[in-house]
């Protein structure tokens, strides 16, 4: 039985003003789902509470969460095997960007016709999690487990089921596209949590220092990890013949998070025979969401037709 909390009351009361039209803002989402029944390798830690940035009613942004949810958003007009995707956001594993890098690209892939899943995942941190490297992962894992295991539910294909992630997001999601048979926890569904597609946008692949997103590195493995944990979570080392086709996108002038890490990444997806389109914008800088200035404000774009050459929209 699910423990009812504060958290599943403010979903719930969220979910209760949209049925009722009080907030016309959020669209497409139907429900949100609470991941886990009972979350793997928990700290109880009644003190660690999560902290939301609000904006005209709506939470832009999110730190300290313990509590994975599922936002879904569903296409106003519904086809039978739908392709569906679990977003990312993004926030130097620190915090969550909900906003420019959840609902606003769950809203986009609507527009394509995708069934969309905005995954708040938890947050590394020694005080709720054992082993703080792994609880993204898990809840990565179980959110493709999830929504392959329901995918008649939302008349998806279990086979066209891709994740998009930003920045931080973005290794999380490539961390999912090279260790999806990590047993990293007991799941109850009998399902690979393999994506079938990923997307990645400006995102840190690495853990290698030089390359990596020093913010990103610290919050997920600690201030000195070993060389072998770096090793683990450098995303562009773990490529293999399962790994799924990747669409990268990335600015040239990116301040943040070095335009390596999805070149790197690219070119082992190359050398493993992995079909992959990677895009270079000469301007963008770091954080452009769906984009906003500059040549970066063309990946959607050259995404949409990425997914109709692959089949994933018609």
């Amino acid at each position: 039985m699910k423990t009812f909390t504060a958290t599943n009351f403010k979903e719930t009361f969220y979910l209760f003003l949209f049925l009722f039209g009080i907030i016309p803002n959020l669209h497409s989402q139907i429900e949100i789902l609470s991941l886990w029944n009972k979350i793997p390798d928990e700290i109880n830690a009644p003190d660690y509470k999560e902290k939301e940035v609000l904006k005209e009613g709506k939470i832009q942004s999110t730190s300290l969460v313990s509590v994975t949810t599922l936002s879904v958003f569903i296409p106003k007009e519904t086809k039978p095997d739908q392709t569906a995707v679990v977003i990312f956001p993004g926030g130097g594993y620190s915090h969550l960007s909900m906003d420019k890098e959840g609902t606003k690209v769950a809203e986009w892939l609507n527009s394509l016709g995708i069934v969309a899943f905005v995954l708040k995942y938890r947050l590394p941190s020694d005080l709720i999690m054992k082993n703080k490297s792994v609880g993204p992962l898990q809840d990565a894992q179980e959110a493709i487990r999830y929504v392959r295991s329901n995918a008649s539910k939302w008349n998806i294909d279990p086979n066209k089921i891709g994740t998009i992630g930003f920045s931080a997001g973005g290794h999380l999601a490539s961390t999912l596209a090279t260790h999806f048979d990590d047993k990293v926890y007991e799941s109850k569904f009998n399902m690979s949590a393999r994506p079938d597609f990923s997307i990645l946008i400006y995102p840190v692949i690495s853990m290698e220092n030089g390359i990596t997103h020093k913010g990103s590195q610290t919050s997920l493995l600690g201030q000195n990890p070993s060389q072998l944990l770096i090793d683990n979570f450098s995303n562009e080392k773990k490529v293999t013949s399962q790994t799924p086709p990747t669409f990268l996108v990335h600015a040239s002038d990116d301040g943040a998070v070095r335009p390596e890490n999805s070149i790197n990444y690219y070119l082992a997806l190359k050398k493993n025979n992995i079909s992959a389109e990677l895009h270079i914008y000469e301007k963008g800088g770091h954080g452009f969401g769906l984009g906003v200035k500059d040549t970066s404000q063309f990946w959607s774009n050259d995404c949409k037709e990425w997914l109709k050459i692959n089949h994933y929209i018609f």
